[in-house]
This record gives C-alpha cells, sequence and structure tokens, in this order.
C-alpha cells in the first residue's frame, strides 16, 4: 500500500519564506539582480539610504538584508544601532574593506560567544 504524504508544515510550503533585500548603489546591486533578487533598493543620496533602511525595519516579509558596506558606514548612529541590533531583518554587510576586529563583534553579536578567546 502506498501512503501519501501531505506537506502540512506552512514553512516547507513556502507561505512563511522571507525577502531577502538588497542595498546599495547601482553597480553594487548589479549581480544581485543578475542572480534574480528582486528587492534592490539603489541609493544615490543619503537621504535614500535612511529612509530605505527605515522601511526595511518595518517590513515584515523580509529576512535578510544585504547591505553594501561603505553605505552601513554613512548611517547616523541611531540607525546604525538599530540595524546592528536588528535580528528579522538580519543586515548582512557586503564588501568594503572590513577588519578581523569587525568581524569578530559581528561573530559575538550573532552568535553570543567571542571565538577568539
Amino acid at each position: 500500500m502506498v501512503q501519501l504524504l501531505k506537506r502540512g508544515n506552512r514553512e516547507a510550503d513556502g507561505d512563511n519564506m522571507k525577502k531577502i533585500a538588497v542595498v546599495g548603489d547601482e553597480d553594487f546591486n548589479l549581480g544581485f539582480m543578475l542572480a534574480g533578487l528582486t528587492d534592490l533598493y539603489n541609493v544615490k543620496k543619503d537621504e535614500d539610504l535612511r529612509n530605505f533602511i527605515r522601511e526595511l525595519l518595518e517590513k515584515e516579509d523580509v529576512g535578510i538584508v544585504i547591505i553594501q558596506h561603505d553605505l552601513l558606514k554613512k548611517l547616523p548612529p541611531t540607525l546604525k544601532k538599530e540595524v546592528y541590533e536588528s535580528v528579522e531583518p538580519t543586515f548582512v554587510a557586503l564588501g568594503g574593506s572590513g577588519d578581523v576586529e569587525e568581524m569578530r563583534e559581528k561573530i559575538r553579536r550573532a552568535i553570543g560567544v567571542d571565538l577568539w578567546k
């Protein structure tokens, strides 16, 4: 006898899937566009950057925000703190020249343990 399995798990069905958003300049976003991502935020002015970040912090359907490292450094301190403390969406900075201490701090914040000790 063949038993049919129902996929009753909503996450498995994709109902709870979160989107990946990308915040960067046109050159940064181009590769993500070619990879098929559609939630791209092209930053032309610092004001755009602040507005995009505030909007993404409020969105329920975004799980990960990839942000250009150089733009992350331009955020005002209060907004940058919100980004660093945000669990969902999780912000991931790419590009730029992050040093070892920066990576160490990101890992410590993400998992709660300093792996260098």
